[in-house]
């Protein structure tokens, strides 16, 4: 198993990134190398993000992924052929067992991060556990979300933030935030392209996202002392299965990346 070594890493600059939704294994596989690539010559922790099963869809209709028992075998497939620690998120306790075999890092999604049996069955694995940050929850109420793994003796956290809802079909990411949570004593991740997004559009709708504003918001948020950043990127984003309005295009990832790492090394040590 490749492994995430969480004490080596926690206060490092932090990538986590890769499709939103696994889509085939020989694109899980060519994203993960290109990501590795560029994070390899940053200097960055990367770990290999994509969905099986994106339950919360806003429609029926909405491609989810592959399930469970492809979705995992892909996921391994690109451990072992990539050699990179590897990020996903279950949905329900009947999933976390399977996912525990192969992610080294299991997420806990925003909508369900209040859920105890979960959150408790997840932090039972010994697995780092990476928690969304729920649109209608204020940072201070992450620190109970916190308590509860930390209860189970696993400290190896990580909180996400993902924006908070602000009015019909808005999001905002207050950047207070960072701060409040990083108190907590617990990397903070910035998931800036989930930030972006516009509920209520379809994941193809242009009207779904301001893919223009990942730049800016991704450099704000390292300033305001996010620990690393969060980041759904595709080859192709129009013709993306999910989330195509809001992923940041894999070509513009090093440039990203470049210009948040100069941010967070003079911003690290404040």
């Amino acid at each position: 198993m490749t492994g995430f070594d969480y004490k080596a890493n926690k206060g490092k600059f932090i990538l986590i990134s890769g499709p939103c939704v696994i889509e085939s294994e020989e694109m899980c596989i060519s994203i993960a190398r290109k990501i590795k690539e560029i994070a390899t010559g940053l200097k960055i922790p990367f770990i290999f993000k994509a969905s099986y099963d994106k339950s919360n869809r806003t429609a029926v209709e909405n491609y989810r992924g592959p399930g469970i028992k492809e979705g995992l075998r892909i996921l391994q497939k690109v451990k072992e052929k990539v050699g990179v620690p590897i990020l996903t998120d279950v949905h329900c306790c009947s999933e976390v067992d399977a996912v525990a075999e192969v992610a080294d890092i299991i997420q806990i999604p925003a909508y369900l991060c209040q859920q105890t049996t979960l959150t408790l069955k997840v932090a039972n694995t010994g697995r780092v556990v990476n928690i969304k940050k729920a649109q209608f929850l204020s940072p201070w109420d992450m620190k109970k979300i916190i308590t509860k793994i930390e209860s189970t003796g696993n400290k190896k956290i990580i909180i996400t933030e993902r924006g908070s809802i602000f009015g019909y079909s808005t999001l905002i990411t207050d950047m207070r935030a960072f701060t409040i949570m990083k108190s907590y004593g617990y990397p903070v991740i910035f998931d800036v392209t989930h930030a972006v997004r516009v509920p209520g559009f379809t994941s193809k709708d242009k009207r779904g996202g301001t893919p223009e504003m990942i730049m800016p918001m991704a450099l704000s948020g390292i300033a305001a002392g996010s620990s690393g950043l969060f980041i759904e990127t595709h080859p192709n984003c129009r013709n993306a299965l999910c989330d195509a309005s809001s992923m940041l295009p894999l070509n513009e990832l090093k440039e990203l990346l470049n210009r948040a790492k100069k941010i967070y090394n003079i911003v690290k040590d404040r």
